[in-house]
């Protein structure tokens, strides 16, 4: 993937693997397979400014595994992968592993 740096709050996020079966062992079709609203982030801004003008960090880290909105994020094709381009605040929750 071309070397990115995500701008001000906003984060870049890659999409974990849509499931293929369900627990019961079921094979899902292509066509019929929800897009995940799942990802790990691949790059983080360097933070909004607030109103004194200071830098506001992000609190996701580059590696996060993160759940988030079913649409949120702008979604663009990068070297044949899509990301998702979105703001911190549309991330839902960061998972512990």
């Amino acid at each position: 993937m071309k070397n990115l740096r995500a701008l001000h709050d906003r984060v870049i996020v890659k999409r974990v693997a849509e499931k293929t079966k369900t627990a019961s062992g079921i094979v899902i079709p292509e066509s019929a397979a929800e897009k995940t609203d799942e990802g790990e982030v691949v790059g983080v801004g360097p933070g909004k400014l607030d109103d004194k003008g200071q830098r506001v960090p992000l609190e996701v880290k580059v590696g996060n595994h993160v759940l988030f909105g079913k649409y949120a994020g702008q979604a663009h094709k990068i070297d044949n992968e899509e990301v998702l381009f979105m703001r911190e605040e549309d991330i839902l929750a960061v998972v512990i592993q």
